[in-house]
């Protein structure tokens, strides 16, 4: 049944057209993928049909068939005409034209809606998991039918275990399965879901993917879902449109439209290895152990050893929970070990970092730089503040701007587009050029060790390869050495000299990243490793 249908959306940012001439019909029930580099328009479409004023179309309509009640003005998916409403009224079948309807119904429209946007977990910080689901459902139920309703979805999305927990103390995966449930708490009759797993490590992603099978589409919810994994389209998607600069490029069979689109990712060329130089950073059985009242004496990081040399890119990987990102914190200092030694050169000498202190740590803080899993940009800085004021640049404006495009051109931008996003804002980017700003903005401050935790969260395949070819470029030209945490297999195959493979707090095996693939275990593989 015809649900939603764009005729002829265009959108235009800036004298910029991120839209152009869109002609599209999504049925009722469908799930609808939608594959695309950064930049390719993804993101203003999700935002368009959810209703968002700030993406109302500068050309043509999004026309949406719904049932409406006429004596409460509660409104259905189509396939609901006929049928009775709540308040003893029978539905009616309705043609709108969602963005220049009346602003009750609009309203109406898009409180069935439900979103999921990358990055942005939208929660009440303060207050439990339950409460937040509980907190979505409105009025319409009873406060114990709400209890039930919330336990319900909680299981679904695998989060029981955690309904008395509150909410900024849960990781970023479990806060994105609590967003879920109270978007699915909302009762919607479309779903739309815009990367929702870009940041998330393989096995809650892949708890999430299921989630959205079982939750939304075996529920015969329609959904539209972004994804950067060629694989979700084909597990969820009944059919695919891939965008390519604002136009749809090609329609149709998931597996043909993401065969497509993959034949067009280039292949990273990886160097031959270089030589390395002497020992950069080099630790001696560290240890992190700390006391838990559910599960005793945890060892979080148990007696590692390893040594890492200047302008190597060295990959730290395994599945979560392996201690990966606790070995990274106590060697950038911001967790204190239990025990061993930690040293990383600056210059001749070698700087302890388990001593505190602007003579000891406090020396090589500022020529070490760290790009998280969950960075952020300075909402209200422009792209070239967020390069130089921001981060304390101080620098003549002219050659700060000479020296925030030559950032952003080792990112990957051209110096066209480097030149034309000085001025813009980060909302005004998709949100794989932010990723790449925020790579360069650590990179402007010209570091000698680079740590990246988990780069590929939110990266399409193209960004893939463009931040892949920026990491070879950098050590390159500017001699850094790089630490790169990860549980993408893949991408430390392509960009990484060699890797460490860590597994319940112990670091087992150091080697090519080629030898590390040969040690990892059937689950390991199935979960870091995409690639044949």
């Amino acid at each position: 049944m015809d649900f939603i249908t764009l005729k002829n959306i265009t959108k235009t940012f800036d004298g910029v057209d991120v839209l152009k001439d869109i002609n599209l019909k999504i049925n009722e029930g469908e799930t609808l993928g939608i594959l695309g580099r950064s930049g390719s328009g993804k993101s203003v479409l999700i935002n368009m049909l959810r209703g968002t004023l700030d993406y109302k179309p500068d050309g043509g309509q999004i026309i949406v068939n719904v049932a409406v009640c006429p004596d409460c003005g509660v409104v259905d998916s189509p396939s609901h005409v006929g049928e009775k409403c709540s308040c003893g009224g029978t539905f009616e079948a309705k043609e709108v034209d969602f963005f220049n309807c009346e602003r009750k119904l609009f309203a109406s429209i898009k409180r069935r809606i439900s979103i999921m946007l990358q990055r942005n977990f939208a929660l009440y910080d303060e207050e439990t998991v339950i409460e937040n689901v509980m907190r979505a459902m409105g009025d319409e139920k009873e406060y114990e039918e709400k209890i039930y309703f919330a336990l319900e979805l909680l299981e679904m999305v695998q989060m029981n275990h955690r309904i008395t927990h509150i909410a900024r103390d849960l990781s970023g995966g479990e806060k994105q399965r609590v967003v879920l449930a109270r978007q699915l708490a909302k009762n919607p009759m479309m779903f739309l879901a815009d990367e929702p797993t870009g940041t998330l490590d393989p096995q809650t992603a892949v708890k999430l993917h299921n989630t959205l099978k079982e939750g939304v589409k075996d529920e015969g919810i329609t959904m539209l879902i972004t994804s950067h994994w060629p694989e979700v389209m084909i597990e969820l998607a009944d059919n695919v449109i891939w965008l390519e600069d604002g136009q749809i490029k090609e329609e149709g069979e998931p597996q043909k439209v993401v065969d497509n689109f993959m034949a067009t990712v280039p292949i990273p060329q990886k160097p031959e290895i270089p030589e390395f130089g002497e020992p950069e950073v080099v630790l001696e059985n560290v240890k992190k152990h700390y006391y838990s009242i559910e599960r005793g004496v945890v060892k979080a990081v148990d007696g590692v050893d390893l040594t890492i040399n200047k302008e190597e890119i060295f990959g730290i990987v395994g599945l979560s929970g392996s201690g990966k990102t606790t070995t990274t914190r106590m060697l950038m200092g911001l967790t204190e070990p239990s025990s061993g030694e930690i040293k990383i050169k600056l210059g001749d000498e070698w700087i302890d970092m388990t001593k505190v202190g602007p003579l000891n740590r406090g020396r090589i803080m500022p020529y070490i730089g760290l790009l998280h899993q969950e960075y952020s940009l300075y909402p209200h800085r422009t792209i070239l503040g967020n390069l130089t004021d921001a981060i304390s640049l101080n620098l003549p404006a002219e050659f700060g701007k000479i020296k925030a495009i030559h950032a952003l051109t080792t990112v990957g931008f051209t110096e066209d587009n480097a030149s034309m996003i000085l001025d813009k804002y980060p909302d005004q980017l998709s949100v794989g050029e932010k990723h790449r700003i925020a790579l360069a903005q650590v990179l402007i401050k010209e570091p000698n060790l680079i740590v990246l935790d988990e780069p590929t969260g939110t990266m399409d395949p193209i960004t893939r390869v463009t931040v892949t070819d920026s990491i070879l470029k950098a050590r390159t030209e500017l001699e850094q050495t790089f630490i790169i945490v990860s549980h993408d297999m893949d991408f430390v195959l392509d960009v990484c000299d060699r890797a460490a493979l860590m597994r319940g707090g112990k670091l087992l095996n150091v080697g090519t990243p080629e030898e590390i693939v040969d040690k990892l275990t059937v689950d390991e593989k199935e979960d870091m490793l995409k690639r044949e």
